[in-house]
């Protein structure tokens, strides 16, 4: 419908044409919706986006992190050490244990060539296998924080010297039971936080190994 006078659409809620002013505004009003509703739209897909990286990194950079857990075999690790003049203790260990690492230093800070194996029991306990080869009696303090003996046991026909700081709880750290041996040019010492049991599996592996 327009108006007969100027021929100008007639606005059916003013009941009259729009004056230039008033088309003006409505045309304003529509294009800043337009703008607001493309602004919203934009922070979606910008918050589509960023959710799409924070994704992409959990899947990406933590997987490492897990990783760290996989098994090592420390029998090939052992093989491919350069290694003169003496044998790396691989123990054959019950099922249910795991290596989630091995290292052969040809010389540590104390002068000592070391091979170490770190052992994840079957309940995810751990206990560190540290080969000290023509160890000095420095080393094997260093291995155990400095503490004294508490005692000694026989284990599969190997005596071993414990170091048992267990009722420090939380201040004995991964150190919290200790297993030392000496055959002639090894010194062996195994340390963790795992328990009698396991303890005792380990040192009759490696036992077997030294008599070997």
């Amino acid at each position: 419908m327009t108006d007969p006078d100027t021929g100008r659409p007639i606005v059916a809620e003013l009941g009259r044409p729009e004056t230039p002013e008033e088309t003006w505004a409505r045309k304003d009003t529509a294009r800043r919706a337009r703008r607001e509703h493309q602004t919203a739209f934009n922070l979606v897909l910008a918050l589509i986006a960023s959710l799409g990286i924070v994704l992409f990194l959990v899947a990406v950079v933590v997987r490492p992190d897990q990783a760290v857990d996989r098994a090592v075999d420390y029998r090939q690790v052992a093989q491919q050490a350069d290694v003169s003049g003496a044998r790396l203790l691989v123990p054959t260990l019950p099922s249910g244990y795991t290596s989630n690492h091995a290292d052969y230093q040809s010389g540590s800070a104390r002068g000592v060539a070391v091979w170490t194996i770190g052992l994840l029991t079957p309940d995810e306990q751990y206990i560190g296998m540290h080969q000290g080869i023509d160890a000095n009696d420095t080393w094997i303090a260093d291995q155990l924080d400095q503490k004294a003996a508490t005692g000694s046991r026989d284990i599969g026909g190997v005596e071993w010297t414990v170091y048992d700081r267990r009722d420090e709880g939380k201040d004995a750290g991964n150190n919290a039971y200790a297993l030392v041996t000496t055959s002639g040019r090894d010194t062996v010492v195994l340390a963790g936080t795992a328990d009698d049991r396991s303890f005792r599996a380990v040192a009759t592996a490696v036992g077997a190994e030294l008599r070997d």
